[in-house]
């Protein structure tokens, strides 16, 4: 079917109906009929109002209880120590590690879209980049405290910084838990000044248009002076752009560096070259996956429809389409070198991965991130059905922890030795811990949503059609 022939799912919908432009055949980036106002009374609305949705105290008390629930375990962890976790020989490395990865991961979409799409002046990344971005930080919040509790003494986790030190007592610079730190340290400094001064612009909007004295003074602080000159445009573009170039190095680096944490070692299923890149992009995929999962309930209860579009759910998508495809190349490549490198070791890791004790975990991931949305994404009319969507982002978030599962647990729990072989079986404050992550990225994520503009204002302003200059604007101004 060509582009242009497709129609409106319900002719009846106001946004589907004039979803689609009749001239390209693509879906709008922003719906018809929005003006400068509406946008600003949109977006300001839902943070400066002074009645809060019941449903916004609900689902914060949900992510409240899931925060409890993490206070709860980290403390008893602290009185116990690890051995209240699953962690044994020979799976030294357990749930800890596989949330911190995947946590990493889901950051990834949030530097993309800020950073690369950026640089690319894709516009449709307007609508979604500023919670994409709150996302990240709040994902990095969530995986830093993993390596910290792991170590077993996180009490002494300063020892990690290169601090000068009376008793010339330097960080191993070899070990991959030291990359780690500085990757993700920089990564989360990157973020939080990117997505802070992306808000200034917003902050000062909200300054000027809050009844309440207090709100007017902490807005008023947050906007550092902004009154919207020439000059303050000039270096607001200019440090977007810059923070722009240092970020989107920050894509490549950071998973790849938490990729070395095992292609470092010499242990069959992790001593592989094709980590970085399959980490990369498998970080990419999830990243977008929680997006969505976080944009459809979002604009589906906050009525955001005319700002994040079908435009905006196609297109991810798409990305998803593309990144999912490269994480298969991976498992095809970790497939192959098993057969390749005429290692015993290496094909006999491969065929227990797939067949042996835990094989179940390997066709969950298969099935999660292969089987259903590569099978699936081609579709324009599933990619842009709001229900599906959901589903593909719960399936694919999934399937990427049971990647990360996979790599972690049937990499160790057979090893050279038949003799130290074991098996793995997380304890309940494993998944309490998981569990309050959770807990804990939704209860930040509801404050930001709640406190903080959640949809760039400034940006989107500036997609309209009153905000174009057209060449007979111009000659007529010139003359």
């Amino acid at each position: 079917m060509a582009t242009t022939d497709l129609k409106p799912k319900n002719p009846k919908d106001p946004y589907r109906a004039a979803g689609l432009d009749p001239l390209t055949g693509e879906y709008r980036v922003i719906a018809p009929g929005q003006t400068f106002k509406s946008i600003t009374m949109k977006i300001a609305g839902i943070v400066l109002t002074p009645d809060t949705p019941l449903g916004w105290f609900a689902l914060f008390s949900v992510g409240g209880a899931g925060a409890t629930v993490l206070l709860t375990a980290i403390t008893w962890l602290f009185l116990k120590g690890t051995g209240i976790w699953a962690v044994t020989q020979p799976v030294a490395w357990g749930f800890a590690i596989i949330n911190f990865v995947w946590w990493i991961g889901i950051g990834h979409a949030g530097t993309l879209i800020s950073a690369i799409l950026l640089l690319f002046k894709q516009g449709w990344r307007n609508s979604i980049n500023r919670f994409a971005e709150a996302m990240t930080i709040f994902a990095v919040v969530c995986a830093g405290m993993f390596p910290l509790i792991h170590v077993g003494r996180p009490w002494l986790g300063y020892w990690l910084l290169p601090y000068p030190s009376t008793m010339n007592v330097w960080p191993q610079f070899r070990s991959p838990l030291l990359w780690d730190v500085f990757a993700v340290s920089t990564y989360a400094t990157i973020s939080v000044v990117f997505w802070y001064i992306g808000m200034i612009p917003d902050f000062g909007t909200f300054r000027d248009r809050a009844q309440n004295k207090f709100a007017q003074y902490f807005y008023g602080l947050l906007a550092l002076g902004w009154r919207g000159s020439a000059r303050h445009w000039m270096r607001y573009e200019t440090a977007s752009l810059l923070l722009s170039g240092l970020a989107t190095p920050l894509v490549l680096s950071v998973h790849t560096v938490i990729s070395f944490d095992f292609a470092v070692a010499i242990l069959p299923g992790w001593h592989t070259t094709i980590f970085p890149p399959y980490f990369v992009a498998g970080a990419i995929y999830s990243g977008f996956a929680m997006v969505l999962t976080l944009a459809i309930p979002l604009r589906k209860f906050y009525h955001l429809e005319g700002l994040v579009t079908d435009r905006h759910i196609d297109n991810m998508g798409k990305v998803m389409l593309a990144t999912g495809f490269i994480v298969c190349y991976g498992y095809a490549m970790e497939a192959f070198m098993a057969w390749y490198s005429a290692s015993h070791w290496e094909a006999f890791m491969f065929w227990n991965r797939v067949f042996g004790p835990m094989g179940w975990s390997y066709w969950v991931l298969v099935t999660c991130n292969l089987a259903i949305p590569l099978t699936t994404l081609w579709s324009r009319r599933l990619r842009t059905s709001i229900p599906f969507m959901f589903f593909i982002s719960i399936v694919v978030n999934t399937g990427m922890w049971f990647e990360r599962f996979v790599i972690v647990v049937t990499s160790l729990y057979r090893d050279f030795l038949p003799s130290s072989w074991g098996t793995y079986r997380a304890t309940k404050w494993d998944y309490m811990i998981y569990v309050g992550t959770l807990g804990l990225f939704t209860a930040l994520f509801l404050l930001f949503v709640r406190f903080l503009p959640m949809i760039p204002m400034n940006e989107i302003r500036m997609m309209l059609p009153g905000a174009k200059i057209t060449p007979k604007v111009t000659a007529e101004a010139g003359d």
